[in-house]
């Protein structure tokens, strides 16, 4: 019964009140822990002494900013609770990243594909934008919104059902790290290799996971279901990412649209048109299968409760 008021007060603050303030947010909090000690790195190092270096960074902020968290259970049940709910929502979004995908297509519905560009890289994507067709901006948002439905709400509640508050919190300097130094080229190629590598063995089950739940939310939407499971078989290994092609591909077949990065992949899921009213579906779909993800950590983390 806890884990479920904690989740459903947490998801209803995300909602409704969204971030908390910079100067209160922890992962804001872990990037600057990461860039602090990333700028500090040792200059001309080989691979190893790089790849020693990223890997003490990951393993040392992780348990950083997790096990003090233990320390709430030492508190008063009222107290831990109520500081567990804004702590824990600090480390998912589900409203930011909705957000970010309906700012896409306001902008691309009012024909300013300018500012659609700019949003799309702002908030969703790390890629060059500016040359972006519509249909391209179109892409990019559906396949960010599939791809951190696994990122951003799955994979923290999935280990803080399991693990706790902890668990969630390790997850996140993980992944923040991953998005921070977790490149190929130059001293991240060694350096965040062991961030890259950690964050894709966390994500590996809830991306699995998201990508069923996603089926059921394609259902609940009326969308085909059929072609998004089609799609799964498919194309799921045409991304780089080991997780990211399991929802992308599921969505693009949902919607019958195919879904490319240029130069990078291709996810089959059909020949409908990538256009607003697709992106639009897409929202659709994320914000059921919002749902879906916390009911999932809800019963995750009460049997868990139950019987771990």
């Amino acid at each position: 019964m806890e884990v479920l008021v904690i989740l459903f007060a947490a998801a209803v603050w995300d909602l409704l009140l969204g971030e908390p303030p910079s100067k209160l947010h922890p992962v804001v909090w872990m990037g600057k822990f990461i860039g602090g000690i990333w700028n500090r790195r040792p200059s001309g190092a080989d691979d190893r002494k790089m790849l020693i270096f990223g890997g003490v960074l990951v393993v040392s902020g992780a348990l950083l900013f997790s096990l003090p968290l233990r320390l709430l259970n030492l508190l008063p049940g009222l107290t831990a609770l109520l500081l567990t709910i804004p702590l824990l929502k600090s480390v998912f979004s589900i409203g930011a990243l909705l957000k970010a995908g309906e700012s896409v297509l306001r902008a691309l519905e009012l024909g300013d594909l300018p500012e659609a560009r700019r949003l799309l890289s702002w908030s969703l994507v790390s890629r060059n934008t500016e040359d972006l067709s519509q249909e391209e901006v179109v892409g990019a948002t559906i396949e960010s919104l599939a791809e951190n439905l696994t990122d951003s709400l799955a994979s923290p509640l999935f280990f803080y059902a399991l693990f706790g508050l902890p668990g969630a919190f390790f997850y996140r300097f993980c992944n923040t790290c991953d998005a921070m130094i977790g490149y190929r080229g130059g001293d991240t190629e060694w350096g965040g290799k062991i961030a890259a590598k950690l964050d894709d063995v966390l994500n590996w089950i809830p991306a699995r996971v998201t990508a069923i739940l996603l089926l059921g939310a394609g259902v609940l939407a009326e969308e085909d279901v059929i072609k998004g499971a089609e799609a799964l078989r498919d194309e799921r290994g045409n991304t780089a990412s080991p997780n990211a092609g399991w929802t992308m591909s599921v969505m693009a077949g949902l919607l019958s649209v195919t879904l490319e990065k240029r130069g990078q992949y291709a996810l089959a899921g059909g020949t409908e048109p990538l256009c607003t009213q697709a992106l639009r579906r897409c929202v659709k779909v994320v914000r059921i299968c919002a749902a879906l993800i916390l009911a999932f950590a809800a019963v995750l983390g009460g049997l868990h409760a139950l019987f771990g």
